[in-house]
């Protein structure tokens, strides 16, 4: 069985729409999976503008962000598909997440599938999260259903993007979570500094570690939390980005601390065997002063695949979760989520 799929995804670090199309097969025993073309289109001004300030917009503007972001997706999609002349099943978009509240029982992520769909004339899978958050789940993390089945050869997959998060098997069952804001943060700091992030950490390298500002960040509730547990960046605007901004630091300093706060935090959840195998993926993966402070201080032997699944990893597992969708198999784990049971979610249009 074999399905061709282009693989939408758009972060929190607002780096552009990841556009990928992502080829699986499975022979009945295995899944496997390439990524022959792909790209990130970075977003307009303007786009940037209006994705920043939808949090805190009207409800007529939140509403019409959700179709006319649908329709640049589609058009975009339309593009990558004419300019590298292929051919695909369907589209999965994870789209763009404004809001992510589980605790308050709603997550909300903009991209209308069928404006998409209208765009393209391919069949739409998106909507991902909701379903899981109605069963009482945290809708995220949703790249271990992924990972269980296109990278069982690693004993743990790190993801280092708008967030830091992992997922493994434990005692048989998949187990994941957000473990700390990463590129969300980062970012932040670096702009202030006329940088769109820290490239290779060359800012942060030049700083000096707080240890107080450390010694509060790791103290953090959020970090004693069993999971399933997952964060947004309303909890980075509320409570990562006061702490810091109070510290009376430069943004150097604070970025270095934090640094050292984010390879702390990893290494508290991959252990001590050093036979143990740990994928690293997105864009924290080409940051040289982050991988360095991780090979440092994390006992597994840490694998950093090639660029394209660097880059293009989370466009790729929400591909085949819309194919599992498509399948009508389970693609949303209870194990690392919380819900009240697996799930198979996704709207398709």
């Amino acid at each position: 069985m074999k399905y061709t799929v282009i693989g939408l995804m758009s972060g929190t670090s607002l780096d552009g729409l990841d556009i990928a199309r992502c080829v699986f097969r499975y022979d009945k025993l295995h899944w496997d999976y390439s990524i022959s073309i792909a790209e990130t289109i970075p977003y307009s001004e303007d786009w940037l503008n209006r994705l920043s300030g939808l949090p805190g917009s009207a409800a007529v503007e939140f509403a019409a962000a959700d179709h006319l972001y649908g329709h640049l997706l589609g058009k975009l999609c339309r593009a990558f598909i004419e300019k590298n002349k292929i051919k695909a099943d369907f589209i999965a978009s994870h789209g763009h997440t404004v809001f992510h509240q589980p605790g308050r029982g709603f997550t909300s992520q903009i991209g209308n599938g069928a404006a998409i769909k209208a765009e393209t004339g391919l069949p739409v899978v998106c909507d991902f999260r909701s379903g899981d958050v109605a069963l009482g789940g945290q809708g995220a993390p949703l790249v271990p259903a992924g990972d269980r089945l296109l990278f069982s050869g690693f004993d743990f997959c790190l993801n280092l993007g708008g967030f830091a998060n992992i997922s493994f098997d434990h005692n048989g069952e998949r187990l994941a979570f957000d473990i700390c804001p990463v590129n969300t943060v980062l970012n932040h700091f670096a702009g202030k500094l006329g940088q769109a992030y820290d490239k290779d950490g060359s800012i942060g390298s030049k700083g000096k570690v707080s240890m107080p500002l450390l010694n509060t960040l790791n103290k953090l509730p959020y970090y004693s939390q069993t999971g399933p547990k997952s964060l947004g960046k309303e909890w980075v605007d509320e409570v990562i980005l006061p702490i810091l901004n109070s510290s009376g630091l430069g943004p150097e300093d604070i970025l270095s601390t934090f640094y050292t706060h984010i390879v702390e935090q990893i290494a508290l959840q991959t252990g001590t065997d050093e036979q143990k195998k740990m994928l690293v993926t997105g864009g924290g993966a080409h940051n040289k002063y982050l991988v360095s402070g991780i090979r440092s201080l994390i006992k597994p032997q840490i694998f950093i695949p090639d660029k394209l699944t660097i880059d293009f990893k989370e466009a790729l597992i929400f591909a085949f979760l819309g194919v599992l969708r498509w399948r009508n198999e389970v693609n949303c784990l209870s194990t690392v989520t919380g819900a009240a049971h697996d799930g198979c979610f996704g709207a398709i249009y």
